[in-house]
């Protein structure tokens, strides 16, 4: 719900159960209030804020007062406001001052699409608004529409931006910010989501300094080293208590988000594409459209955050056939073959994957040009003869033949020196005039700024697409950018590179996945290097990383699952000693690690004994009848794995009728003491029956005495099934 008070010019954005408001004092727009929901209508300018003024602050406002020491809404470099700006515009002149007065607004239903850009959306019927409130630089003729999306059900609000060039002279954008929020209190803490190659998404949790703290990417893709995400917390917010304020953005390139504590009781958070070495020309005429921020506020502690962007992702941002349907169980040959394959020995595996009930076999990379290593051919996607004589079509067939479906791994965005490609086309990678080209796992970069460039990998992922019955998809990109500079933009446009790579490829996925909705599309970026809402926009799921160590695992996925729903997670079950770390785990536990997510194989199964065979076949079973309450359930992380040797996760049905209680113990203790874990998200009136053994249990006593744990083995699993009677 949107309300706007004429009288004292405040609007009021309302889901649930918070309340986003701002207000418009001296014709500017200022930031008042965001948290627990507020009544409407009743609000006052003095209620709201306290306006002071304050020595040797620039006085810039009609009644004395700075913008230096007022929440801002939307601002801007160069006026009296000296924290980080929101927008930094250079004109023709020159000069760099916006000062951006308020205009108008108007409110509409639904959602409208973001130009060239992922986004969240509405469906028909959904109770769901948009504000946009246009502001104006009158010196200049510049127009800033700010967007908000109110998903009033979800309790999510979105925001974006689109500067628009009404003057008469071209202009160049130098930062543009998705959101900023100035929140009228110090003493906050951030968390947010670091890692590297094989440990994405370790959370991090630090007092926000006096002063300016990022996390950010410069590396062309949302990167492992850091996720596009960060929320605010006050110091005592646990995983089921207190005020969390989080943000995410729905983009795949650079990023910044981070928060500014200023002198005088403000904090500043914002999130945006990274302003260093960007650019955007913006003639007279034209528009350029930020990425959305998803915001989202609970009360319910860093959890209760979690669950809202878990079922806003899983229902209003993925999209397609594959939304709300279960997908497949898979195996792939990967990790159990690596380059070393031909087609009998992917049919040997195919048929024993058959054989436990999975549904998938995914041929991994080595099946095109002349790779047998990873020194050649990425770019010429034709059929590798040497290793598959009867093509994609016929090995596909064999795999339909043992009632599995066929998947294929592609690197589309990526180009080797020792390719076909390369020597046709040598100025198609990023690179710059005269300077060294360096490649990374050697292969350099496509330059997807340009249109025959995505034209090529449109039509030649299509036509393999084309040539078998292929039902899956994992879309990879192994690498980060360096010399940043296209060959066919102008010297003035090369700071517009980053951006429009990024446009390159969504215009990319959108004629692929839109063009073969049967197709199951999994991304990828050497594990979960681009694991971000712009990617789960076209493809629901991710693979999540390439260290597949079950205990190395419990923390990823945990990171992941702060912001990711587990039906976005991409987790497999490898051979032991484990490929990345070398520590050996019961397969039981793999499995049970791996299950709440996509459930898949990257191992041979030829060698695993009989009875690891016959707990396989159980896990591919158990998957099957809990793939639901795993991807469309509510998380309760009822004890994570930076507490202890034990992690406890708890999947709850939307209807409180099922329940999934995953267990995990990655280290015994002697003597250990008494340990209960208290379940949460049931209906404490019902009575609950484990599955297992027929005990029931009232919803009462599962919530608030809980369940007994007794850490007396090393890599100790299960998983428990509650359902009410």
């Amino acid at each position: 719900m949107i309300c706007y008070n004429e009288q004292e010019k405040i609007f009021h954005l309302k889901t649930c159960r918070t309340s986003y408001i701002m207000g418009v004092y001296e014709n500017t727009l200022l930031h008042l209030y965001w948290g627990d929901a507020l009544e409407t209508g009743c609000e006052t300018f003095a209620q709201m804020l306290q306006a002071r003024g304050r020595s040797f602050c620039a006085t810039d406002m009609p009644d004395g007062l700075s913008t230096d020491t007022l929440p801002m809404e939307f601002p801007t470099f160069g006026s009296a406001d000296l924290r980080t700006p929101a927008l930094h515009v250079r004109y023709a002149d020159g000069s760099r001052i916006t000062r951006l007065t308020y205009d108008s607004y108007r409110i509409l239903d639904g959602k409208p699409a973001l130009e060239r850009l992922p986004a969240t959306y509405a469906e028909a019927g959904d109770d769901v608004q948009t504000l946009e409130i246009t502001l104006c630089d009158t010196y200049s003729g510049l127009r800033v529409v700010l967007s908000y999306g109110v998903f009033h059900t979800m309790d999510a609000i979105t925001r974006s931006v689109r500067v628009e060039n009404g003057g008469s002279d071209s202009v160049t954008l130098l930062n543009v910010m998705s959101a900023c929020l100035d929140f009228q209190q110090l003493g906050m803490e951030m968390l947010h989501l670091p890692g590297a190659w094989a440990r994405e998404r370790f959370p991090e949790r630090v007092p926000v300094m006096r002063g300016k703290m990022t996390v950010d990417s410069l590396r062309g893709a949302s990167s492992a080293l850091h996720n596009p995400f960060a929320a605010l917390l006050e110091p005592d917010t646990t995983e089921r208590h207190g005020r969390v304020w989080g943000m995410n953005l729905v983009y795949s390139g650079n990023f910044t988000a981070g928060a500014e504590a200023e002198p005088y009781g403000c904090t500043r958070a914002f999130i945006g594409i990274h302003p260093f070495d960007f650019t955007w020309n913006l003639a007279p005429g034209e528009s350029f459209q930020s990425p959305e921020a998803v915001l989202v506020f609970s009360a319910n502690g860093i959890g209760g955050m979690s669950r809202i962007f878990h079922r806003l992702y899983r229902t209003r941002l993925c999209r397609g056939a594959f939304r709300d349907s279960e997908r497949y169980a898979l195996i792939n040959n990967w990790e159990a073959t690596y380059f070393n394959f031909n087609s009998d020995k992917i049919a040997h595996i195919a048929e024993k994957a058959a054989s436990v009930g999975l549904d998938l076999m995914v041929l991994d990379d080595g099946w095109f040009g002349h790779r047998d290593n990873d020194h050649s051919s990425l770019g010429d996607w034709y059929v590798y003869k040497k290793k598959l004589p009867e093509g994609l079509d016929g090995l596909a067939e064999k795999v339909n033949n043992m009632g599995m479906r066929f998947g294929l791994w592609f690197e589309p965005e990526m180009i080797s020196e020792d390719s076909d490609l390369y020597r046709a086309h040598p100025d198609w990678c990023l690179h710059v005039a005269g300077r060294p080209r360096t490649p990374s796992r050697n292969q350099l970069i496509l330059d997807l700024s340009r249109k025959d460039v995505c034209d090529y990998i449109i039509e030649t992922i299509s036509g393999v697409l084309k040539s078998a019955p292929i039902a899956y998809v994992k879309w990879d990109m192994n690498r980060n950018m360096s010399e940043v500079g296209s060959a066919l933009l102008p010297a003035e446009q090369q700071g517009e590179v980053y951006h429009r790579y990024m446009l390159g490829l969504y215009r990319c996925l959108e004629a692929i996945t839109s063009a073969f909705p049967q197709v199951l599309f999994e991304s990828c970026s050497g594990g979960g290097g681009r694991f971000d809402p712009g990617m789960l926009y076209y493809m629901p799921q991710t693979w999540t990383s390439d260290d597949t160590d079950a205990v190395e695992r419990l923390m990823i996925q945990y990171g992941t699952s702060i912001c990711y729903p587990y039906s976005s997670m991409g987790c497999h079950v490898s051979a032991v000693p484990n490929h990345q770390v070398g520590r050996v785990t019961p397969i039981r536990m793999r499995g049970h690690v791996a299950m709440p997510g996509q459930l898949g194989y990257e191992l041979d199964l030829n060698k695993l004994t009989d009875d690891e065979i016959e707990e396989v076949k159980q896990q591919v079973k158990e998957y099957k009848q809990l793939g639901e309450l795993f991807h469309q359930g509510d998380l309760y992380r009822l004890k994570n794995p930076d507490e202890g040797p034990v992690t406890v996760l708890l999947f709850v049905s939307p209807d409180q009728c099922k329940a999934a209680f995953c267990l995990y113990v990655t280290k015994a203790m002697a003597n250990a003491p008494h340990l209960r874990i208290r379940l949460d998200g049931l209906d404490a009136t019902a009575q609950y029956r484990d599955t297992a053994t027929g005990e029931i249990y009232s919803g009462s006593v599962l919530m608030h005495v809980g369940l007994p744990c007794i850490c007396d083995a090393d890599y100790k699993s299960e998983i428990r099934v509650f359902e009410k009677l």
